[in-house]
């Protein structure tokens, strides 16, 4: 039940209203006067205050002005005598949820008193909500310690400040919509709304009535006029998933919204203001796409102010343990699975998996591996079979006795599509031109640039 405050200088109301509250189950203080429910309301323990407009002294909305700094939550109600709009006006303005007339009707303020009390339970439940939502998509959301890591997660800080658009490329599975979330979470307009779009699943023939929405009669069929995805997302931020597979008739469109930041339904004549953040995504090369007409140049500038690159998940193999363990976790919990760890035979495969679904093919393996595993630990029998199929090359080099020269030649081919020429050598303890000679030696083909090379 609600803590109610009533505040009011006559008497035989005051007491009323007490026992009518009391009834229903709540506790109920009274007050005279505004200066002595000003003491009680510093405390904020109040759901909801129930006061007349006019009361010695102070009235009954300067009272209420002067309380919400302490009491910001409480919800207040206005009784007046006056059957006046401005005073209603008034009250609603100050910060008042309702107001009602004299004389009281206990049915109606009762319901008013029911309706203040079901909305403050809505704004704690979205504040709470809220709360959680920004630990979901705080910083830490990014799990790694990689060097790649460290550098993105210190560049998406310093642009989620910024209005600028930005532009997130990577493989699929990289975790574009998570950064993208980060990002707006983390910006002046995380209150506003986040609208993830996947331009890939939706028809060409739909694309413009889903963005910008439609007018009555746009189209057979169109019976109402409805709001586009773009309108909803104003003061936020729009996520364009799939950005490279827009239609060329409708990119003209979309930067004709980026250049004049406004909007026009389809089948309307009047164009309406759109203040918008856009985040794309994609995982196709847009520059190759503008030098073939793919891709309009202007289009691929207004939306390429910034520019983040995911890696995948082969370029960061030392992530790997932290992921394992977060989704592991994560997946255990919601299965509602005892915790389990991963035996090192079973981790030895993981890390030497080239991953090309990088983080979430990670994730659906271990979701996998949580349900079927009978055991404490996650071994190799609970790993798909295609992971199993790629023998990591340190159990195959002592398997097969191999000499240093010839484990050297099959590290370089079984890494070279892992890992740049730098870290090869890294790993190897050479340099990059002695890395070349071998190449060279034992006429092993460097991969085509661009495939492991940042």
């Amino acid at each position: 039940m609600a803590q109610l405050l009533i505040v009011e200088d006559e008497e035989t109301l005051r007491e009323s209203l007490q026992r009518l509250f009391q009834k229903e189950g709540h506790t109920v203080d009274v007050a005279e006067s505004a200066e002595q429910a000003l003491p009680l309301l510093q405390e904020g323990i109040y759901d909801v205050v129930i006061s007349d407009i006019i009361l010695p002294g102070r009235d009954g909305i300067e009272m209420m002005q002067e309380a919400r700094d302490a009491s910001p939550e409480t919800m207040f109600i206005i009784i007046t005598a006056y059957a006046s709009l401005d005073t209603a006006v008034k009250a609603l303005r100050a910060g008042a949820y309702d107001y009602i007339m004299k004389p009281i009707i206990h049915e109606e303020i009762k319901q008013v008193v029911r309706n203040a009390l079901r909305q403050k339970a809505l704004l704690r439940e979205n504040l709470l909500l809220r709360k959680e939502i920004d630990r979901s998509y705080d910083f830490s959301a990014v799990i790694g310690q990689s060097a790649a890591i460290k550098a993105l997660l210190q560049q998406v800080k310093d642009i989620a400040q910024a209005p600028s658009n930005v532009l997130i490329q990577g493989e699929t599975g990289t975790g574009k919509e998570l950064f993208a979330r980060v990002i707006h979470y983390n910006s002046p307009r995380k209150d506003a709304p986040f609208v993830p779009i996947n331009c890939s699943a939706i028809p060409e023939n739909l694309l413009e009535s889903e963005l910008f929405g439609h007018v009555r009669g746009a189209f057979t069929g169109a019976v109402t006029s409805r709001k586009g995805l773009l309108e909803e997302a104003e003061g936020g931020t729009v996520f364009l998933d799939e950005i490279g597979d827009i239609p060329q008739s409708f990119q003209i469109k979309l930067l004709r919204v980026l250049e004049e930041k406004e909007l026009r339904p389809l089948g309307s004549s009047k164009s309406k203001r759109a203040d918008l953040r856009f985040i794309t995504a994609t995982n196709k090369d847009l520059k190759e796409m503008v030098q073939k007409g793919l891709f309009r140049e202007d289009l691929f500038y207004r939306i390429n102010v910034i520019t983040l690159h995911l890696p995948p998940l082969r370029e960061r193999p030392e992530d790997i343990p932290l992921l394992v363990e977060y989704y592991l976790r994560k997946y255990c919990q919601e299965l509602g699975r005892p915790m389990k760890k991963v035996s090192p035979e079973a981790m030895n495969i993981l890390l030497s998996y080239p991953w090309p679904g990088n983080v979430r093919e990670l994730q659906n393996v271990l979701e996998r591996a949580a349900l079927i595993s009978k055991d404490s630990a996650i071994g190799p029998q609970d790993l798909p079979e295609d992971l199993k199929a790629k023998t990591p090359l340190p159990r195959q080099a002592l398997q097969e006795a191999l000499s240093i020269e010839e484990y050297t030649k099959a590290f370089i081919t079984h890494y070279q599509h892992l890992w740049t020429e730098q870290e090869l050598a890294d790993r190897l303890g050479i340099t990059r031109k002695t890395l070349w000679e071998k190449r060279k030696k034992w006429g092993l083909p460097r991969p085509p640039r661009g495939g492991n090379e940042k």
